[in-house]
């Protein structure tokens, strides 16, 4: 116990930490609109700015953790988010602020590949999937609280104090991680040039192609709305105010909490059941897709609808451990950042290109409310076919 409180719960608050910054654009959208003026394009362009950092530095970062360790690679990371999120508290211009975003996505961009890399190193492999499954359940409570709470703090405190909040909480956060024990790398006597090499080995492989094009859009496609559209579609699309559309961004975290816990407990019975991680995750892409599908049309209940999308999302992460079963154990770091890799260059293009649709077709003659929906088709269409390539593999 003693252990898992000293290891576990520091790395689970940087993860919170993480995923709380990733989606507090979708709240703030608002006022970021208002005081900048931006477009639909631009916002886009803003929040993306942090996943474009993000994705940017995965290839290195799996490299630094096998070299430098988890706890000295992400409590430096840490500072920078720090740094970030007080540069963005003081920004006046979307280009001071796109470099404040960039600055927090390089941040916290091992909070959690490091996460794992720490569990790998002290704790047995029987213990990896609940710990894995639980690191992911501290993102969805970061998700949560960056949903309704977060709506109710801005207008108390205005964004701008909860971003000098939130560069303290990232140095106190990066002086836990640091705290924790630490153990010599398994692979920090192996050779640079043989790191590289395992590397490339990984990218140039057929099966992690059969995987990278579902992950970058679906669930980067679902980053994407959870970080930022989600809150926009649902006042431009459906009519409700920013406090409704908070719950539902409260609801999906629910969702992807529940199915984080769910995984965590229920992929031993189902396995022995028959039902291994593999159909699981061909089953829940669909039924996320077809959720997907219904909210685009504007069918149903929506507030089911948007706890189902989060639940349904959370089984994609099966993917990294599925994906780590076709390579040696050296190489997990390297096989976890290449997929985060096209996970977050997947979130980038669709966070930023879903702005840049909508603001075409307005420019074309549709209404707001129909540029943001055949925006929104479109990512679904594209998301089918990857499943499909998923599936045919």
């Amino acid at each position: 116990m003693n252990l898992w409180l000293r290891v576990f719960l520091p790395f689970a608050a940087g993860y919170y930490f993480s995923y709380f910054l990733r989606n507090v654009n979708a709240v703030i959208a608002p006022e970021l609109t208002r005081e900048l003026g931006v477009s639909a394009a631009d916002l886009g362009l803003l929040t993306s700015a942090y996943l474009l950092a993000f994705g940017a530095v995965q290839l290195p970062l799996g490299l630094a953790l096998d070299r430098y360790g988890a706890r000295r690679v992400e409590a430096f990371l840490l500072l920078i988010a720090a740094a970030g999120c007080a540069l963005f508290s003081a920004g006046h211009s979307l280009t001071e602020l796109a470099i404040a975003r960039a600055l927090i996505g390089l941040g916290v961009s091992a909070c959690l590949m490091a996460s794992f890399k720490s569990f790998s190193q002290w704790f047995g492999v029987e213990r990896q999937a609940s710990l894995n499954a639980a690191i992911m359940a501290a993102g969805g409570l970061g998700a949560l609280t960056a949903s309704t709470p977060l709506s109710w703090a801005i207008p108390q405190f205005g964004w701008r104090a909860v971003f000098v909040a939130l560069a303290v909480a990232g140095v106190v956060t990066a002086a836990g991680i640091f705290s924790t024990p630490d153990k010599q790398a398994s692979a920090q006597a192996e050779p640079l040039r043989k790191q590289i090499a395992g590397l490339v080995e990984v990218l140039a492989s057929r099966v992690f192609w059969r995987y990278a094009p579902q992950s970058t859009l679906i669930i980067g496609g679902f980053l994407a709305l959870q970080g930022l559209w989600a809150v926009p579609w649902l006042m431009n699309f459906s009519g409700l105010e920013r406090g409704a559309a908070a719950h539902h961004l409260l609801l999906m975290g629910s969702g992807m909490l529940t199915g984080f816990l769910a995984i965590a407990f229920g992929v031993a019975p189902l396995t022995a059941r028959g039902i291994g991680p593999q159909r699981l995750l061909q089953a829940g892409m669909g039924l996320a897709l077809f959720a997907t599908l219904l909210v685009v049309l504007g069918v149903g209940p929506s507030e089911p609808l948007w706890f189902i999308l989060g639940l349904t999302f959370s089984v994609g992460n099966l993917a990294y451990a599925l994906l780590q079963r076709h390579y040696a154990a050296a190489l997990a770091g390297r096989v976890n950042t290449a997929l985060n890799l096209m996970v977050f260059v997947g979130a980038f293009c669709i966070q930023w290109g879903f702005g840049a649709g909508v603001d075409a077709l307005q420019a074309s003659g549709y209404v707001l409310r129909a540029a943001y929906q055949v925006t929104f088709g479109c990512l679904l269409a594209l998301q089918v076919a990857s499943w499909l390539w998923f599936l045919k593999r």
